[in-house]
């Protein structure tokens, strides 16, 4: 079926298309047209249901109204739940958002920043894989103004909204350690990016702190791509072989949500018999029983100022960069609860 055109409202309305344009691009002041035809070419536009070739328009305006967001995976509660806060945010400043998954792939990361460009969208939500600088110099020389969440490239000076993750990762195994736990160990990914090594730095800052031993037999990491059994057989493999563990912090909520299994798997009892704690929160890990103690990441808070930065920046091109961290909060429930060992 034909969409409806401009033409066709044009018609309707015994106008011209071009005042129909301009009705519709928001600029009958401008144009001095008067607010009664304004509004009758409004009322037949939404009589028809008119929608607006995207493209066509941003030939025209220079703006397309819509934002790129590329996140890592969302199917990922985190970045779901993130997704859904800057897509309410958006829309209250008339925009839409168009989502892709990296799966922590650099070469599928470009290949939507190409997509994305072909669909000429104002500004850019990305949460950058590894070797994603020139890609991003390249957007910032366009003038496309670029916002990266949940971590940032050192070499590249770029927005960005991220949270304290050195923090909430201390805070965590601080808490754990607190609690009596004397053997902590780490599961993590093989990612040398800044999120992961900040959170494996806070990890060891905080045994070294409570005088706890460390070395590298207490740390695993993880392949991204693994699929579901491969993690879980992983996990397995590493928390048997650890001598004298006690207690061990998952350092993404999907591994966490990997370990519950894996542990049950191997038959321990949570919390008395090993203490367990992730980043980021899940709804599986409040439901859990016991439930799981956690760093909860400021979801709203983190979506908000991703927005507002943005939005600043296609409003004032010329505008410095800014660099937000944010405050993780630490949630303890059941699974760091050693009662009676």
């Amino acid at each position: 079926m034909k969409g409806i055109s401009i033409k066709d409202i044009a018609k309707q309305a015994g106008v011209s298309p071009t005042t129909v344009s301009f009705v519709l691009n928001g600029k009958s002041k401008e144009k001095r047209i008067s607010e009664q035809v304004s509004k009758k070419i409004q009322k037949i536009a939404a009589k028809l249901k008119y929608k607006p070739n995207q493209l066509a328009r941003g030939l025209r305006t220079g703006k397309t109204k819509t934002i790129g967001l590329i996140v890592e995976d969302i199917a990922n509660n985190f970045f779901a739940s993130l997704a859904k806060v800057m897509e309410d945010e958006a829309d209250k400043h008339g925009y839409k958002v168009l989502y892709g998954s990296t799966e922590d792939n650099t070469e599928k990361a470009k290949g939507l920043l190409e997509v994305l460009k072909y669909r000429q969208v104002d500004g850019y939500i990305v949460t950058p894989t590894k070797n994603l600088d020139k890609e991003i110099e390249q957007l910032k020389a366009t003038a496309k103004p670029v916002v990266l969440v949940d971590r940032y490239l050192p070499n590249v000076s770029s927005s960005y909204v991220v949270v304290d993750n050195y923090k909430g990762a201390y805070n965590v195994t601080s808490h754990l350690a607190q609690q009596g736990y004397k053997k902590i160990a780490i599961v993590t990914i093989t990612s040398d990016q800044i999120q992961m090594k900040d959170r494996l730095d806070g990890f060891t800052a905080a045994l070294k702190h409570h005088h706890l031993p460390f070395n590298k037999s207490q740390v695993k990491k993880i392949p991204f791509e693994l699929e579901r059994e491969g993690f879980n057989a992983e996990i397995k493999k590493f928390l048997t072989s650890v001598k004298d563990l006690d207690a061990v912090f998952f350092a993404t909520n999907y591994l966490g949500i990997y370990g519950i299994e894996s542990i049950r798997s191997l038959g321990w009892e949570i919390g008395p018999q090993i203490g367990v704690a992730s980043f980021d929160d899940h709804d599986l890990f409040r439901l859990h029983s016991p439930s799981i103690t956690c760093v909860a990441q400021p979801i709203t808070e983190i979506g908000k100022n991703i927005v507002e930065v943005l939005m600043e920046e296609l409003n004032h091109p010329a505008a410095a960069p800014r660099q937000i961290v944010l405050e993780p909060s630490l949630i303890v429930r059941a699974s760091s609860n050693p009662g009676k060992k």
